[in-house]
């Protein structure tokens, strides 16, 4: 198999809509570098569209059964990337402390070198998330949408509690995810 038909492989839908994902980080951060009403809800709208993907590739993968070593790395990767670099903006921009991200940010880091696990025949096998990973990342984006989005007070403490839920699940997710491992 030559490297333009193993790429053509690899690469199937699912993987291009996760890599699609990415592509709205930099028009996020672009906006927030100036946070006027219209561009946070801009950023918003882009974030929640980019964070939607993240059901339909994976839907798309088990439904087409296109699940791929690739999809599995790159998926949990790309969302990492599009909540750090959304809550990095919302440091800059005073919302969240930064210390609450640094804890989610030594578990993404930490989490993802453990779930690339070389076996015993010398090829890598990647695991998925759990569910409680997925609902940290579900919270996490949550949070980041409503916090990003140009609200009333009630709204950003409201977004500030589920941030801190979100701290806490990435926490408990984690020490799951290690424990069962």
């Amino acid at each position: 198999m030559d490297s333009i038909e193993r790429i053509r492989i690899l690469m199937n839908l699912p993987t291009w809509i996760t890599l699609s994902r990415l592509f709205g980080l930099p028009f996020i951060l672009y906006l927030l570098e100036n946070p006027t009403v219209t561009n946070r809800w801009l950023a918003v709208g882009i974030f929640v569209i980019a964070a939607g993907t993240d059901w339909l590739d994976g839907y798309l993968a088990r439904k087409l059964d296109l699940v791929t070593e690739l999809g599995k790395f790159l998926d949990p990767l790309v969302d990492k990337l599009l909540v750090l670099g959304s809550l990095l903006a919302l440091i800059e921009l005073q919302l969240v402390p930064a210390w609450g991200v640094c804890v989610i940010l030594a578990r993404e880091l930490a989490i993802a070198g453990w779930r690339v696990n070389p076996n015993l025949t010398g090829s890598t096998k990647i695991s998925g998330a759990n569910i409680w990973g997925k609902l940290k990342t579900v919270t996490q984006i949550i949070a980041i949408a409503i916090l990003m989005a140009p609200l009333a007070n009630p709204w950003n403490l409201s977004g500030l509690i589920i941030f801190w839920l979100s701290v806490i699940l990435t926490i408990v997710s984690g020490l799951i995810y290690v424990l069962k491992s």
